[in-house]
């Protein structure tokens, strides 16, 4: 704060120029490594707008205050305005606005929380690091003492990911300046790859990130070897001159007997249950982990079993299943926004 003070008084208006400048070539830099990564954010939320007041109405922060003060949640003690939290099975009660007029990080995560609700979501749903365990219990009651729904409010705990090269855990500090960014990781990988193995793994577990197996094209690459899959039966197609839309008309799947076809179709029936699971669990892992199950039932269908044989009607029945093996598979890498290659 105090270099930010010393900075004004030498700079003068000019401190305000650079500051906005540097945070729009920020935010720029950073909405366009996520849109490379496949993230889109519909709205970006400035946490200044919180203490923004227009005329003759309260800040959102200060609105907060007033509405949890209302509802008998709020007391003064030694110059500062607290939250009662403790009554709403928080450890403690909470400051929202210090003696000198501050509000808490506290009091803007409860305008800001308040906010989301008035947007008329089904869902709220957070992404907080592993670290933020005991925030929970606070703003929960924050939540309840303001006349919130608590059944809309989810929180998904990150943990953290540790980047490993050549068996070795990668060294950073942000505190030196030592780190990989999120652009240079994704041009070192691709961001496809980067993107997959972040969601491949529970979100409360930690990721150790192997650089090179993510550039490994081999069955031990999880997103290699779904893609492959793919391309495989896209391979297959192709020397067959398959047609998708025709090909189901005249098809008789009860040729399909084999221990290896009737796995694979128990298989494909799940798919509906496991994305609407994924969905309301907030666990795309799951997505993943299903797709490299099915890529390896097919992979190993593939090894065992001819596909372009004189069988007609087998070779119908077992086209028609490496169609539904090969919609399942888009389907699954769309969901997680990942592209499925025709060729590899």
């Amino acid at each position: 704060d105090s270099l930010i003070s010393f900075m004004q008084s030498i700079l003068g208006e000019g401190f305000f120029e650079i500051r906005s400048f540097a945070l729009d070539n920020m935010l720029d830099i950073i909405k366009s490594d996520l849109i490379n990564f496949g993230v889109k954010h519909n709205l970006w939320f400035f946490e200044s707008s919180l203490y923004f007041e227009e005329k003759g109405k309260p800040s959102k922060a200060d609105k907060a205050i007033s509405d949890l003060s209302s509802n008998d949640f709020v007391y003064e003690k030694d110059g500062a305005i607290w939250f009662k939290s403790s009554e709403l099975r928080d450890d403690k009660d909470r400051v929202l606005q210090r003696s000198n007029g501050d509000h808490t990080y506290f009091s803007s995560d409860v305008a800001y929380h308040i906010d989301k609700y008035n947007r008329s979501y089904d869902r709220i749903i957070n992404i907080w690091g592993s670290d933020h365990h005991g925030y929970l219990p606070r703003v929960r009651a924050a939540m309840e003492a303001s006349g919130k729904d608590l059944s809309k409010l989810e929180v998904v705990f990150i943990q953290f990911a540790n980047l490993v090269r050549n068996g070795e855990k990668v060294s950073m500090s942000t505190r030196s300046g030592d780190f990989i960014t999120l652009s240079e990781l994704m041009n070192e990988v691709t961001p496809e790859a980067a993107r997959f193995f972040y969601i491949n793994r529970k979100a409360d577990q930690h990721l150790e990130f192997d650089l090179e197996l993510a550039k490994e094209q081999s069955k031990d690459n999880p997103l290699y070897y779904i893609q492959y899959a793919h391309a495989r039966i896209c391979s297959v197609f192709s020397k067959v001159k398959y047609d998708l839309k025709e090909g189901h008309k005249i098809v008789n799947l009860s040729l399909l007997t084999s221990e290896k076809e009737i796995e694979i179709q128990k298989h494909l029936t799940s798919f509906p249950s496991l994305i609407e699971k994924a969905a309301k669990s907030n666990d795309p892992h799951l997505i993943c982990y299903y797709l490299k199950d099915l890529a390896s039932l097919f992979h190993s269908y593939y090894n065992s079993e001819k596909f372009i044989i004189e069988d007609d009607n087998l070779m119908s029945a077992r086209m028609f299943l490496l169609k539904g093996i090969k919609q399942v598979i888009f389907n699954g890498l769309e969901i997680l926004g990942v592209s499925s290659p025709e060729a590899m």
